[in-house]
Order: structure tokens, then C-alpha cells, then sequence
């Protein structure tokens, strides 16, 4: 049995999962305020039951965000003497869209006006291309799939002019659909973006 943990974007989302069954999950936006919410959801998912692995969403995201999921997937892994492993945001969403289409795009607000993008191949769901962070009319050009999935898909579609954009969060549960390729990440953080600031 596997805890996914998700908190790169407004989401705060666990579940637990075996193979490709939902055990049980928690499921909240927050906005911000994952780290007050990130351990009792957890600890009410978990209960007596005990993982007997970690998966956790490494990014694109918030800052903050992915900072807080990474920290307690590490710590819990280190308590329990369990493996960790990562999963990208945007594949998370891709896992979970619904759609007969061959491709699917997937686009999340990022900071400073940008987008962060990424394409897919829906049947079986492989990824088309890199992730990409870049501002609005760069990112309606980089996405070719008319169907786009996340928090930003709305505003693309809206500056390319065509297709359809369907709001959506990341859930946890749905790491379980993610082909195992998709799953193996190291538990680090994606930024995709250079920081805002540097060491002079």
C-alpha cells in the first residue's frame, strides 16, 4: 500500500492506493496553509495502517508548496524506513483527465504571469514533451492538444483562440493511474523556472 502526497498547487491532497485501487483519501483546497493542514490529513488518512511506500508530487507548483509535501514524504519514509519516490504535477493531472482524445495538454499557473505546460499522449499516457514554463501567448503556441486539462487551461485556450480548457487540481489519488515510468522521479523539487533571486 502507497501514500501519494500532493501539495504543489492550491490542493492539498493524500490518499492511499494499492496498485491501481483507491483505498481511502483526503482531499481539501487550502490555497496556502499546507503545512498546517498536510500532517493531521495524513495522520486521519492513515490511521493504524501502515505505507509501504511514499510517493509525492515534486513540481511544478508552488514554491512553498512542494517544499512542505517533499519534507514530510521524507520524514515519514525515515520513521517508517520506507522507500519515497516522486511524480510530477502535471502528469498527476494528465492521470486524471477523462478524455477519448489521442493527446492532451495540461497547463498550471505559474509565477510572474506564466504558464507552466506540458503535452501528453493520452493512450497510454506518455509525455510529449518537456515541461515548460513560459508566459500565456508562448504557452497557447508550445500546446498542440485542443483538449487542455489545469488551473491555467482556461486562460491558454482563451489566448490561442481554439480548443477547450477544463479547470482541474491535482489529486493524489489518482497517482495510481500513472504508468510506472511516470512514478519513479527522484523526491526532489521541479522548479522548471529559475528563482526570482540570486547570490550576488
Amino acid at each position: 500500500m502507497q501514500l501519494s502526497i500532493s501539495t504543489a498547487t492550491a490542493a492539498c491532497s493524500v490518499a492511499l492506493i494499492q496498485r491501481e485501487t483507491l483505498v481511502a483519501e483526503r482531499h481539501e483546497v487550502v490555497g496556502r496553509g499546507h503545512a498546517e493542514r498536510l500532517v493531521p490529513l495524513i495522520r486521519d488518512l492513515v490511521g493504524s495502517r501502515q505505507p509501504d511506500s511514499i510517493l509525492v508530487d515534486c513540481g511544478p507548483g508552488s514554491f512553498t508548496g512542494i517544499r512542505v509535501g517533499l519534507a514530510a514524504a521524507r520524514a515519514l519514509a525515515l520513521a517508517w524506513s520506507i522507500p519515497v519516490n516522486g511524480y510530477s504535477t502535471l502528469s498527476l493531472i494528465a492521470a486524471g483527465a477523462t478524455s477519448d482524445a489521442p493527446t492532451l495538454g495540461v497547463a498550471i499557473l505559474g509565477g510572474h504571469g506564466e504558464l507552466f505546460v506540458q503535452d501528453f499522449t493520452a493512450h497510454p499516457l506518455t509525455q510529449a514533451t518537456g515541461i515548460a514554463s513560459m508566459p500565456i501567448d508562448s504557452a497557447a503556441s508550445f500546446i498542440a492538444s485542443e483538449l487542455v486539462f489545469g488551473s491555467g487551461a482556461e486562460e491558454l485556450v482563451r489566448a490561442r483562440g481554439y480548443g477547450s480548457g477544463l479547470d482541474a487540481l491535482p489529486r493524489a489519488a489518482n497517482a495510481r493511474l500513472l504508468p510506472p515510468t511516470l512514478r519513479e522521479l527522484k523526491p526532489s523539487a521541479i522548479y522548471v523556472r529559475a528563482p526570482d533571486a540570486s547570490v550576488a
